[in-house]
C-alpha cells in the first residue's frame, strides 16, 4: 500500500500531466490522493514544496530508469533514445532536462546541467569503455531533440 507521500506525488504527477502546474490546486491533489489537505500541507509545506518534491521524484525515476536502460542495452544509443521518449511523455522531466518552465511543470530550481551531469556519470559508471565526453555528448544530443525536434 502506498504511503500518503507516494499517493500525493502520484496525484500531483497526474494533475500536472493534464494541465499546467499553475492551474493545479492543492485541494484537487489531496482529494485525488485520498488524503486531507492538511496531510498534504504537513507533508510538503505548500505548493512550492510539493512541486520541488515532484520534480525530485520524477528526476530520480529518470535516473534509475536510465541506469536500467544502460544495464540492459550496454550502449548509449538506445539509452539516449529512452531519455528522449521519457522526457516527451513527462513534462516534469522535460522541464528538468531543458530548464524550460514553458512546459507547464513546476519550477525546477536546479539547472539542467546538474541533471545532465548525473546522467553522464551514471553512463560512465555503467559503460567503462565510454568516455565522459562521449556520454555527455549523447545525452545533450537527446536533450537537444526536446528543444528543437
Amino acid at each position: 500500500m502506498p504511503t500518503a507521500r507516494e499517493s500525493l506525488l502520484d496525484a500531483a504527477a497526474a494533475a500536472v500531466e493534464s494541465r499546467p502546474w499553475r492551474r493545479v490546486r492543492m485541494v484537487e491533489v489531496a482529494t485525488a490522493a485520498g488524503v486531507s489537505r492538511q496531510t498534504l500541507y504537513n507533508e510538503f509545506g505548500g505548493k512550492e514544496g510539493l512541486g520541488a518534491a515532484l520534480t525530485a521524484h520524477r528526476t530520480a525515476l529518470l535516473l534509475d530508469g536510465f541506469a536500467a536502460q544502460l544495464a540492459r542495452r550496454r550502449s548509449l544509443d538506445g539509452a539516449a533514445d529512452w531519455i528522449l521518449a521519457t522526457a516527451r511523455a513527462d513534462r516534469v522531466v522535460r522541464a528538468a532536462l531543458t530548464g524550460c518552465e514553458c512546459a507547464g511543470a513546476p519550477p525546477t530550481g536546479a539547472p539542467p546541467a546538474r541533471l545532465i551531469a548525473e546522467l553522464r556519470d551514471r553512463a560512465v559508471r555503467a559503460l567503462p569503455h565510454a568516455s565522459p565526453t562521449d556520454c555527455e555528448s549523447a545525452i545533450r544530443l537527446a536533450v537537444s531533440h526536446l528543444i528543437a525536434p
